[in-house]
């Protein structure tokens, strides 16, 4: 029965990311935690699942030459080394008697929020900035260090909740760089998302945090769920799915932030 349920969550996952472009681990890791699934497992599987599934969609993006490499070193400069800390921090310097679990629950709550909200306000981001640059003033000068310390909390953030690489991510570089074309904003997130999951994935690995059981079960759904919610996306409108999926991001981060109890 645990098989079925992974491969339709990787399913309905998959069908969500094909037609919005959001889900991956802000609707995956929620799903498997309320369905049982220890929340170290379900983050440290889910970000190898993100790895795997998002391999394929770099490799793309960088034939079409849509990815900014120049941004995703400066991203990843900060973020790697942050999630390898992270891990090491939870293996070496929490105690082992002590359940390190609610700081996982609370953080994938505080990202599934904010992941709810760049959602909400996405169409806005993807118009770009109306300042001129000279207006933009110190956001703008710094940039790049802005950048790269983006790229610290990012690391921290995906290693505790799985979430953040995606939908985060991608609102960072068009609040940073609003001129950046929307396919290089997809394809630049995408490619710092690969190195970044793998990592912080390989992490839980070590920590004993992954079963690949629900690895496979969630491959098998989702890959032709994603290309039947692509087909499927030309017949819906963004306008009315996007809305949808902030208020359910919104509401399961609001309990998993607030009320972790229960679940």
């Amino acid at each position: 029965m645990d098989l079925v349920f992974y491969i339709a969550a990787g399913a309905v996952v998959g069908l969500a990311v094909g037609m919005t472009g959001v889900g991956g681990g802000s609707l995956m890791t929620p799903l498997l935690i309320l369905w049982g699934v220890p929340e170290k497992i379900a983050i440290g599987t889910d970000l190898l699942y993100a790895a795997a599934t998002k391999t394929g969609a770099m490799h793309a993006h960088h034939r079409q030459g849509t990815v900014r490499w120049k941004l995703v070193i400066t991203l990843a400069a900060g973020s790697i080394p942050a999630s390898l800390i992270t891990t090491l921090v939870l293996r070496f310097f929490v105690p082992k008697e002590l359940d390190y679990t609610p700081i996982l629950t609370h953080s994938l709550g505080f990202m599934l929020i904010v992941t709810a909200i760049v959602v909400f306000f996405r169409a806005r981001l993807q118009k770009g900035n109306v300042l001129s640059d000279t207006e933009r003033g110190w956001f703008f000068r710094h940039s790049t260090p802005i950048t790269f310390i983006a790229g610290i909390i990012l690391g921290i953030l995906v290693t505790l909740s799985s979430v953040g690489a995606g939908a985060f991510c991608a609102a960072l570089l068009l609040t940073l760089y609003p001129r950046l074309p929307a396919l290089q904003v997809v394809g630049t997130d995408i490619a710092h998302a690969v190195p970044l999951t793998l990592i912080a994935g390989l992490g839980h690995l070590w920590m004993g945090n992954v079963d690949f059981t629900l690895l496979i079960g969630l491959l098998i759904g989702s890959i032709p769920a994603v290309q039947l919610g692509a087909k499927l996306s030309a017949r819906v409108p963004n306008t009315v799915l996007q809305p949808i999926l902030a208020c359910l991001l919104l509401i399961i981060g609001i309990k998993f932030a607030f009320f972790p109890g229960g679940h």
